[in-house]
């Protein structure tokens, strides 16, 4: 738009902002034309000066301006105010007699007459030139920034960006309370606040805002019960015999003006019916101040009480109560009176019995009723109210309205709910007229006036039982109708009642939220002098306050503008509401004056878009016939030569001034006018012309849906709400068809508030901008697609349901047999159309304006280059729209095809086949589609919808989901056949299409249908996309229902022609639920499943794999008797390893089974802890029964070993206690003997013979006792019972486990198999583990999945096997052995779970040592196995790799030390211990120490007891005790502490020093786990010692054994390590056998003897 704007103003001085003004309204006015350097952007005109504001921010004045320090006080042309040269100002104002604009950052400038403070400035009674004024916030120093400005005669208010009202100047018009006059400092109008306020008016002395409704977040403001001025109740009670009033009509005293005046006395009537009539004795126009307290008793009225029921007061229930005390009435009269003073009150009383004047009583009774403070927080107050009357008068409350007509009644307290549609209902004048004409009846007789307007409302009343949102909660209860309403009336009211609900958007799918759109819930405020009525109230009265225009409340007005003494208001439906002073006809209508808003007369069509109002006259900007806007003037007309100067009584003189708004000829001359502005007596357009055809574009936009937007609500007012609200609605539709229209109401009414939105949005961007980038149809065309798209659907399922039609005969009540009014709105000429497609067409209507929007954005379009981005932005807008048309229009047809479908559907079928959103496509009435090899006389009709395809027989149909439905063509073996082949879950059938033709249609649109059934559209993206096929994998839902496993069952989840398969969850009718993945319609894979176990009342919980509709695999099944089960499972049953928990540690029957299972029951190995008895088996099982060889401990220490049969030991066994008593011979039951046997003491003795009984309760003996030590010739009998014979054998142990690992490599049996094929499931493993990871990344640490990731590649398994192979061969199984999620990480795992399980707790039997050992060695063996089946070239136990020729050192541990005195080897031997136990002993260490630390605890108790005497002696006394050579001990050691490299002499009391380094060494044998760990260390030990001894000699030397062992013995006595006899035993049982002669087995001996030498050692 730039570039044009440059080229066009080439030509001629710029075509935008161009400035019209004229002087008022005569037939001879010609506007002129001002020039101005750049376009005009904005105008405000004073008395007789006015301000503009050109594009770049300057601003330039005119006309006259006495402030200036100047000769010239009149300037002709606009001077350029140079004071705000540097800021750029964003908006200008202009008061009578001083001006303000504001600047980008907020800034206020103000200059002019300050003589009341109006420019915000102290002690100058007029600035001449532009000067800041600070809004400052009392809460901190912080100004605030300012978005608009309003001046005013003496005021002048501010709206700040936080969307609060400033304001400073004189008079009452500020709305703030101010001690006294003028306020310089800009003050907040404090009733405003919390609201938000969108704009500001200033008339001469009254102001007005525009107010956001309070959304319900604005209602839960706690309720005020009392007037924030004034103290006094907000809601008074009285209680007549009959019935209760109940008034809200409080009314502050305002009018008071701010003065320092002592208070006036005055003089009272005492009477309760008389008024009261304050005098005063200050003037007249100062009424009393309010007084601070509330008295209690009653208050009168100021009006007659027979007349007036809304009382300011409660009265005493009866007539005969004593008159309150004199003074208390005093003041709380004053409080109650609206009246300022006695002159106003006999004028008011004057009025009163003037019928002509009705309106006044408005004055004192409902109208200026509850005080703003209350007005949106007063619920609880009048519910507590209402809730004590009710009390009070026995449950019959009701609500008389008498000195009120009803009808006014209703409007400013009741607004019914059905009222919110808009109140376009209301908008006419002739509501206006007809309200007025009820008004002019005398209220004696209330009874006929509510039975005539009864008629007048049509029913557009409802009570609803909290009316207004809660407000008011008056209820009407039958008991008291009678005196009150007619019956009639209350009975149309209680009948809208039933169905008033509510057409307004609520929340769902408005924008309102997203602050985007213009919002029409608005507020009229007003507040200051009211004497023509120019604050909307109803009456003359002056406001102190803020005060809500009630009768404006939802006319949706989004501007406002006040004139000297009048006000404008104008809706979003185009129409202004005027009210004020009209002595010169400026309202626009012929109500002299009017106090309370009333529309503008203006011809049928003529839609207002702008207003502004001057001081005696209105102009108004509005769509004509065509695109260029049109200007009407309403006000005083200008004599030819006089400059609108004209005086008051030449204006009242007839035809002074317009009778209503005429239309001034020459603006269609002035080009595309964008705003007008009235002020003084001058008025002022701007315009601009056509440049490339944009402008005419935009205002062509935005006319047009100002259009549309009052087509639509006068739909929603005279064919929509009279409608919903037929009585016989719901009997001639049905519930269900009701409720759809309902719907689509609702949906209409969206469509309606966006539109209205919309089109105030665009009627601002002409004022404002008049830029396509601001078009909100650009950025937000989501929101009106999605809008139309939901409506379009709404409006199609009414119809398919056949509601239009049934509509017919119960609208004749509204329509009438011939029905103009819908032709009217139609536009549509046809002769006799039936009421149904009317109303069809009707409700099809908006869809058509979505044509229009892509018309109007090409036609923008054109405006650009075809390379801009705005031309593409607006091109796509519009190719969106277009393409929407196109499709509603197809849903419109598909509605129409469906809608005829059902109508010649036999009956009993389409009661359950009809649905709202079921569209036909296809249907094979004509023969085209059969079932294949059906019978002769079979009927099968196929019907096709959006949603499924069903298959009708004569009585019956089926009815197929398309989300579940595959079609492909048959096979073609018959070319002849046509077939189609339909799969769905249950059910497979071959149709036959009658021709080849049929067959493709028939196969295309199942496939469309299908296709779109699954992208969750219905059938609401475009058929026209034809894609070949749907996906044959898909996600959706279906119920079985053919018997079986699945009857019943609901399936969610992921399937494959037509079998579930995936992601699912299978929901049973009994409770029971899988969750996880399918193959081929079975569970299969990870799942979970929930089964409820009613008896117990909890569920059964498996998680685990699955095969083929079965448990399979590893999983975890929780019972829901508390029992666990985690291991293996097979076809459902448990069977391969498992361990069982039963109960916890403090339930009954606590228990641990690990072992191998087969077919759900304990078959083979397993371990059982038995915790309540403190028993645990190891052995064989059967059947769940103990049965072959095993192990018993007892946590008293009792061990058995032997036969088992029928869970009982039962054969032959050993039994030793705890003290080494030991049995050995036959058992019958568990610890009962029986049979013969031989029972050996501990000291040698033993029993032979035959034994029964049971063990520690006294045993029958028959047989001989022997006492070997007597009889030498017995003592080579040896009696050592050996152990472990009897037991399982190590290489039993934890087959299953084994076996497991085999099957995860994808072995048969152990070692049968390919390696490469392994390799493969080792990788797919990982992989897929990993994945599941990924998803959820909690498990696993960082450390853990770089693990993984490393595995993941396949290591080289193949070829000659170097060292550095074996290396990295060793690091590999560190590597895997190190997640569980590799099958050797996984096979470690679960050894080590066994293990532990095994030997720890009671298991912890130092009997258990030599078993544990072995079967740690046969771990070994068969881990070995498997890791030579990955490397089948990795030699056996025992076989050499050859060094490589550089002869690297022998590396077999991670920890090698530098200094190696061995011999290189020819080879590395490999062998088990050496690759496998770095990874698996330290994980088997704790329980296995713990067995060594048993076994020797005797030895080490000695040894223990020997280390700690010894370690008394100081080091040269244990020295030379222990008889190590002289030459050998330490003369000096190095100290440390003084200074480096000093040395300490040794003296005979120094401990601890010698060989330190080799002691401390030497400690470290019991931090490493690996018997290579531990010879590592004391070689280590043996280096230190010789390089002390080196250091001490100065000589090379090499040790004798001699002379090794003392000095070694001292270091192994100073290291002090406490279980040194389990070291050395776990050292022997584990070493690498090839280690055993070299120089390792050497220096581990040394040790050895060292620990024996220890323990014999005596001390002389």
């Amino acid at each position: 738009m730039d570039p044009q704007r440059q080229s066009s103003e080439g030509e001629d001085g710029g075509e935008r902002g161009l400035l019209h003004s004229w002087g008022g309204y005569s037939y001879a006015v010609v506007p002129e034309r001002l020039l101005l350097p750049q376009p005009v952007l904005q105008v405000a005109l004073g008395a007789q000066h006015g301000v503009l504001l050109v594009e770049g921010g300057q601003v330039y004045s005119f006309g006259e301006l006495p402030w200036k320090q100047t000769q010239v006080l009149r300037a002709t042309q606009p001077t350029l105010e140079n004071a705000l040269s540097g800021q750029r100002v964003v908006s200008v104002a202009a008061g009578s007699f001083h001006s303000g604009v504001v600047t980008e950052d907020g800034g206020v400038h103000m200059w002019g007459d300050n003589a009341a403070g109006q420019c915000g400035l102290s002690g100058l009674s007029s600035v001449p030139n532009p000067t800041p004024v600070a809004l400052l916030d009392p809460g901190g120093p912080r100004t605030v920034p300012v978005l608009e400005l309003a001046c005013g005669e003496r005021h002048s208010l501010a709206l700040s960006a936080q969307r609060e009202v400033w304001a400073w100047g004189s008079g009452c018009q500020l709305g703030a309370k101010a001690p006294a006059f003028p306020v310089w400092k800009p003050q907040k109008v404090e009733q405003l606040a919390g609201r938000c306020v969108l704009q500001v008016a200033c008339g001469a002395s009254h102001s007005l805002a525009l107010v956001r409704c309070l959304g319900a977040e604005g209602m839960q403001r706690p309720p005020v019960d009392k007037c924030n001025q004034c103290n006094q109740l907000l809601y008074t009670m009285t209680d007549k015999e009959d019935h209760v009033i109940i008034s809200d009509s409080h009314y502050c005293p305002v009018g008071v003006e701010a003065r320092e005046e002592p208070p006036p006395t005055q003089t009272l009537k005492t009477s309760p019916s008389d008024p009261i009539l304050p005098s005063h004795s200050s003037s007249a126009s100062t009424p009393a101040p309010p007084t601070p307290e509330p008295p209690p008793g009653p208050v009168s009225d100021p009006r007659d009480s027979q007349k007036a029921c809304l009382t300011n007061g409660v009265h005493p229930p009866s007539d005969s109560d004593p008159p309150p005390p004199p003074k208390a009435a005093a003041s709380a009269a004053v409080k109650s009176s609206p009246y300022p003073d006695e002159r106003e009150v006999k004028e008011y009383l004057r009025k009163l019995s003037d019928a002509s004047q009705a309106e006044a009583k408005m004055a004192a009774g409902a109208l200026h009723a509850l005080q703003t403070s209350s007005s949106g927080r007063s619920s609880s107050a009048l519910n507590s109210l209402v809730a004590s009357c009710a009390s009070a008068v026995g449950e019959r409350v009701a609500s008389t309205y008498e000195a009120l007509s009803l009808k006014r009644m209703m409007n400013f307290y009741l607004p019914s709910r059905l009222e919110v549609l808009g109140g376009a209902a209301d908008g006419t004048a002739e509501r206006v007229r007809r309200e007025e004409s009820v008004q002019a009846k005398k209220s004696s007789s209330t009874g006929d006036i509510h039975e005539e307007e009864a008629e007048g409302l049509r029913r557009r009343l409802s009570l609803p039982g909290l009316l207004s949102q809660g407000r008011y909660a008056v209820h009407l209860l039958s008991s008291s109708y009678g005196s009150l309403l007619s019956p009639r009336l209350l009975r149309k009211m209680g009948r809208s009642r039933t169905r008033a609900f509510a057409l307004t958007p609520m929340g769902g799918g408005v924008p309102e939220d997203q602050e985007v759109f213009p919002t029409l819930h608005t507020e009229v405020w007003s507040w200051g002098h009211g004497e023509h009525g120019e604050l909307g109230h109803g009456d003359n009265l002056t406001r102190l306050q803020p005060l809500c225009i009630k009768s404006l409340n939802k006319k949706e007005v989004i501007r406002v503008a006040a004139g000297a003494h009048h006000s404008l208001a104008l809706t979003a439906q185009s129409q202004v509401y005027s009210w004020g002073s009209n002595l010169s006809g400026q309202l626009g209508h012929m109500e002299t004056p009017s106090t309370v808003p009333r529309l503008a007369k203006l011809s049928e069509g003529i839609r207002v878009w702008d207003a502004s109002a001057g001081e005696r006259h209105t102009l108004l900007l509005a769509d004509g016939d065509c695109i260029q806007p049109i200007i009407y003037y309403s006000g005083q007309q200008v004599k030819e030569g006089e400059d609108g100067g004209g005086l008051e009584e030449e204006a009242e003189q007839a035809g002074g001034y317009t009778q209503q708004p005429v239309l001034l000829p020459f603006c269609m001359h002035l080009g595309y006018v964008s705003s007008v502005v009235a002020g003084g007596s001058r008025c002022v357009a701007l315009s601009d012309r056509n440049v490339m055809g944009l402008i005419a574009s935009l205002h062509e936009l935005a006319s047009a849906e100002r259009k549309f937007y009052c087509k639509l609500c006068d739909v929603k007012s005279q064919v929509i709400r009279p409608l919903l609200e037929l009585e016989c609605l719901s009997s001639a539709l049905g519930p269900a068809v009701t409720e759809l229209l309902q719907m689509l109401a609702g949906r209409f009414s969206l469509l309606a508030h966006l539109t209205g939105q919309h089109a105030a949005s665009l009627t601002a961007d002409l004022r404002r901008g008049r830029d396509v980038k601001s078009l909100l149809i650009l950025d937000h065309a989501s929101i009106f697609l999605d809008l139309y798209n939901d409506y379009c659907s709404a409006v199609g399922n009414f119809f398919v349901m056949g509601g239009f039609h049934a509509l017919t005969k119960p609208s004749l009540d509204i329509f009438g047999k011939t029905p103009e009014l819908l032709q009217r709105l139609l536009e549509c000429n046809e002769e006799n159309p039936a009421t149904s497609d009317l109303l069809v067409a009707l409700f099809y209507l908006p869809t058509q304006h979505l044509h229009e929007y892509g018309r109007l954005l090409l036609k923008l379009a054109t405006c650009f280059e075809v390379s801009s981005t705005d031309y593409q932005k607006l091109q796509d807008s519009c190719s969106k729209f277009e393409a929407l048309a196109l499709q509603l229009k197809r849903k419109r047809k598909e509605a129409e095809c469906t809608f005829h479908f059902w109508k010649s559907f036999p009956g009993k079928m389409t009661d359950s086949l009809r649905k709202p959103y079921r569209r036909l496509i296809y249907e094979s009435s004509n023969k085209s589609l059969t079932v294949q090899n059906a019978g002769r006389f079979s009927v099968n009709w196929f019907i096709l919808f959006n949603d499924s395809l069903v298959h009708a027989q004569f009585s019956t149909h089926h009815i197929f989901a398309l989300a579940t439905l595959w079609v492909e063509p048959t096979p073609d073996d018959d070319p002849g056949l046509q077939g189609l082949k339909v799969v769905a879950p249950e059910e497979t059938l071959t149709l036959l299409a009658s021709s080849s033709t049929e067959k493709s249609k028939w196969l295309r649109a199942i496939n469309q249908a299908v296709d779109q059934a699954l992208s969750g559209a219905g059938h609401d993206v475009g058929s026209s996309v034809s894609k070949s096929e749907p996906p044959i994998s898909r996600t959706a839902s279906y119920t079985f229902y053919k018997d079986g496993r699945l009857k019943d069952v609901t399936y969610e989840g992921r399937w494959l022609a037509g079998k579930p398969h995936g992601r699912g969850i299978l929901k049973w009718p009994d409770g029971r639920i899988y969750t996880g993945s399918f193959k081929n319609g079975l569970e299969d894979g990870f799942g979970e499943f929930v089964g409820p176990n009613k008896a117990l009342g909890k569920d059964d919980i498996y998680q685990g794999y699955w095969k083929e509709g079965k448990m399979n695999g590893l999983g975890t099944y929780r019972y829901a008797s508390g029992e666990v089960y985690d291991g293996s499972f097979q076809d459902g049953m448990r069977q391969g390893h498992g361990m069982l928990r039963s109960g916890k540690h403090n339930t009954s029957s606590p228990s641990v089974f690990i072992g191998q299972w087969l077919q759900d029951k304990k078959t083979g190995y397993g371990v059982f802890d038995d915790i309540t008895k403190g028993e645990k088996y190891m052995g064989m099982w059967q059947d769940h029964q103990r049965q072959g060889m095993g192990v018993v401990v007892t946590q008293f220490g009792l061990y058995y070993e032997g036969a088992f049969k029928d869970n009982k030991m039962m054969g032959t066994g050993i039994l030793l206690s705890e003290d080494d008593t030991t049995y050995e011979g036959e058992f019958s039951d568990d610890w009962t003997l029986s049979g013969k046997g031989v029972l050996t003491m501990p000291n040698g003795d033993y029993l032979e013979g035959s034994f029964s009984g049971e063990w520690g309760s006294g045993l029958k003996v028959t047989g001989s006792y022997f006492k070997p030590n007597l009889f030498d010739s017995d003592k080579d009998k040896n009696r050592a019972v050996k152990l472990g014979r009897l037991s399982v054998r190590a290489e039993e142990k934890w087959r299953a486990v084994f076996e497991e690992c085999w099957s995860q490599l994808g072995c048969e049996a152990p070692g049968q198999g390919e390696h490469c094929k392994a390799w493969e499931t080792i990788a797919v493993a990982l992989t897929s583990n990993r994945q599941q990871i990924q998803d959820s990344p909690d498990i696993l640490s960082r450390s853990h999945s770089k693990t993984l990731e490393g595995l993941e590649v396949i290591p080289q398994h193949e070829g000659p096997i170097t060292i550095e192979r074996y290396h990295s061969i060793r690091l590999y199984l560190i590597k895997a052995c190190d997640t569980p999620l590799h099958p050797l990480g996984r096979l470690v795992e679960t050894l080590v779970a066994v293990y532990r399980m095994t030997y720890v707790g009671v298991g912890a039997n130092r009997r258990l040592l030599p078993q544990a050992v072995n079967e740690i060695k046969s771990y070994l063996g068969r881990i070995f196995q498997i890791v030579r089946f990955l490397f089948p070239d990795l030699p056996e136990e025992g076989g050499l790799i050859p060094e490589p020729t550089e002869s690297l050192r022998d590396n077999e541990q991670e920890t090698s030390t530098e200094t190696r005195t061995e011999s290189p080897k020819p080879g590395r031997v490999v062998s088990s211990s050496a690759l496998l136990l770095p990874v698996l002993l330290p994980r088997l260490y704790p329980p296995l120490f713990t067995l060594y630390a048993l076994e020797k605890e005797k030895e080490d108790d000695m040894y223990w007891d020997c280390v700690l005497r010894l370690n008394k002696q100081s080091d040269l006394a244990l020295l030379a005790f222990l008889g190590v050579q002289q030459k050998f001990w330490p003369v000096s050691i190095p100290n440390a502490l003084p200074a480096p490299g000093e040395k300490q002499p040794v003296i005979s009391s120094t401990k601890d020093v010698c060989f330190a380094s080799a002691v401390e060494t030497l400690q470290q044998i019991s931090t490493t786990f690996t018997p290579s760990d531990k010879l590592q260390v004391i070689q280590l030990t043996f280096e230190q010692i010789t390089q002390e001894v080196q250091s001490l000699l100065r000589q090379d030397f090499l040790w004798s054994m001699d002379d090794l062992f003392p000095v070694f013995l001292y270091v192994v006595l100073r290291a002090r390590i406490r279980n040194l006899g389990s070291e050395v035993s776990l050292i022997e049982d584990l070493m690498d056998p090839c280690v055993q002669h070299g120089e390792h087995g050497i220096m581990f001996t040394t040790l050895k003897a060292c620990y024996y030498q220890i323990q014999h050692e005596k001390i002389t």
